[in-house]
């Protein structure tokens, strides 16, 4: 196998017929900060050896822990052994196991200590002379952001962060990227001393969901779709995330933070972004974030945010036949906590193509079941030469994407009835991804690991983006601030009455997935 200097390897060995995925990494390390929490065991580690298990890792391929734990090399394998047996999508092979596990190093320390950051740095170097890592290194900061300054300061300091002779270093965020446009622009602004714009990864792991990819290719891909996708067909567009979970343990990130910021802000945007879009001159990285950034710049909140926008938080109730805590009751919230649950908001997208139809974005815990979709509910035919009493039971038609979990897309439509009367009732045509493809999807952090290591930002959210989205959703949360606790609804419900309302007063209904 032959590369570039820090490029993409070509594998011969590929069936030239795959052409879903024809390069792999190159030589390369990754350091993982974090490697302690949660992320690190049941999605970074797993995906990590998923890809190499997919030959999607170079043989050469390094993985290093960095945390406050007195562990060995071996220990730290022991963790990443553990974390795969247990989370990992594709079959575990002791041969595939074994390579990858030669490349596992550890450095113990505190992110303030220079011992350690000094040792990290030699840790590296070994790893190129021994390995052939070839100097390119991904750090992931699965770290609150509070910590972020001090993780980058010590990258410079260490010379960690330097690009030259061809390698390449990269540095990868979690969410939340900020808690308002203030914080955002800050925190950018401390990346950016650091890394460049092009070094820079913000992870948003619904990005790299195959259902989220194919919202391009159900509208680039066919001409079928292109025609009615707009104010002309269009009445309204729904784009729900509903957890059917409460918030138990989860206090420490969720308190203070709340739905709005934690779906709305990234993923929910994200989504509509990619709904709303005009095609891109091509799927390079640059086409498909400038126009993402045309849509962001162009969507408004629809007037007055007291009628346009609602928030809840659950109480007690009843999930899947149990009876269920409110979030004032679980582990960790405060019995006075004002952090809403359930957020929904009404946008509007101010382009010729979108002019006038409403995008509804709704999340919330304890909903009536998890599911993630977008619904382009369209207008009514202008006139039905029925009587009445035959479209009793019609409704509007409607696309939607499944994003989770029964990935797929289902359309709804008119159909007569079998029959002597002419009668017409709402039916679906559906397609799932489970059984229209033989192959599983990638977990999403494969995907976005491996781009990363190649390189490619197609699906990660830049500067602009980040602030656009905080530019729309500031205004909602300063008008919820001085309102005091949101609205209750009862778990295992679809949300507070004012959610209702917001869609109500306009003659239409949210949909009930």
């Amino acid at each position: 196998m032959t590369a570039t200097a820090g490029g993409p390897w070509r594998n011969p060995l590929r069936d030239k017929r795959d052409k879903r995925m024809p390069r792999i990494a190159g030589p390369c390390a990754v350091v993982i900060f974090g490697v302690t929490g949660d992320l690190s065991r049941k999605k970074l580690m797993p995906a990590i050896y998923d890809l190499a298990n997919r030959g999607l890792l170079p043989p050469n391929f390094a993985l290093v822990g960095f945390a406050r734990r007195d562990w060995a090399d071996e220990d730290f394998g022991q963790v990443v052994y553990e974390a795969v047996r247990e989370h990992a999508r594709t079959p575990f092979r002791q041969a595939v196991w074994d390579r990858l596990a030669e490349g596992f190093r550890f450095v113990p320390g505190s992110f303030d200590d220079d011992a350690a950051f000094t040792e990290l740095a030699g840790t590296l170097d070994r790893l190129d002379a021994e390995r052939g890592t070839g100097g390119n290194h991904a750090f992931y900061l699965s770290v609150p952001p509070k910590l972020f300054p001090t993780v980058c300061e010590q990258l410079h300091r260490t010379g960690l962060a330097e690009t030259r002779g061809g390698r390449w270093s990269r540095v990868v965020i979690e969410k939340p990227f900020g808690h308002d446009l203030a914080s955002a622009r800050e925190l950018n602004a401390v990346v950016n001393a650091v890394f460049p714009e092009e070094s820079v990864f913000r992870i948003d792991h619904y990005l790299g969901k195959e259902t989220v990819q194919n919202v391009l290719a159900l509208r680039f891909a066919n001409q079928l779709f292109d025609p009615i996708w707009n104010a002309h067909y269009v009445d309204h567009v729904q784009i729900t995330m509903a957890e059917d979970i409460g918030l138990g343990g989860r206090a420490g990130y969720y308190d203070g933070i709340g739905a709005a910021r934690d779906v709305i802000q990234n993923h929910l945007l994200q989504l509509l972004a990619l709904t709303a879009m005009e095609e891109p001159v091509s799927f390079g990285p640059a086409e498909l974030q400038v126009e993402k950034i045309k849509v962001l710049s162009a969507t408004r909140l629809a007037q007055p945010l007291d009628r346009t926008t609602a928030r809840g938080q659950y109480t007690r109730g009843w999930q899947g036949g149990q009876p269920v805590v409110g979030l004032l009751e679980e582990e960790g919230f405060a019995p006075d906590s004002t952090t809403e649950t359930f957020a929904a908001i009404t946008l509007e997208v101010d382009t010729r193509r979108w002019a006038g139809v409403p995008f509804y974005l709704r999340t919330g815990k304890r909903l009536g079941r998890r599911v993630t979709e977008i619904a382009l509910v369209f207008k009514r035919a202008p006139h039905l030469p029925f009587d009445s009493t035959m479209t009793d039971e019609l409704g509007k038609n409607a696309l939607v994407i499944r994003v989770q979990p029964d990935e797929g897309i289902t359309l709804r439509f008119g159909s007569k009835v079998p029959g002597h009367l002419m009668e017409v009732r709402d039916v679906t045509m559906d397609f799932s991804y489970g059984s229209a493809f033989a192959e599983d999807s990638p977990e999403a952090y494969e995907r976005l690991i491996l781009d990363v290591l190649l390189g490619e930002p197609s699906l990660f959210p830049v500067n602009a983006e980040v602030e656009l989205s905080w530019q729309i959703l500031d205004p909602v949360l300063a008008n919820w601030a001085p309102h005091g606790a949101p609205e209750p609804y009862p778990a295992g419900g679809w949300g507070p009455e004012s959610a209702a309302r917001m869609l109500a007063g306009t003659g239409r209904e949210w949909r009930r997935p």
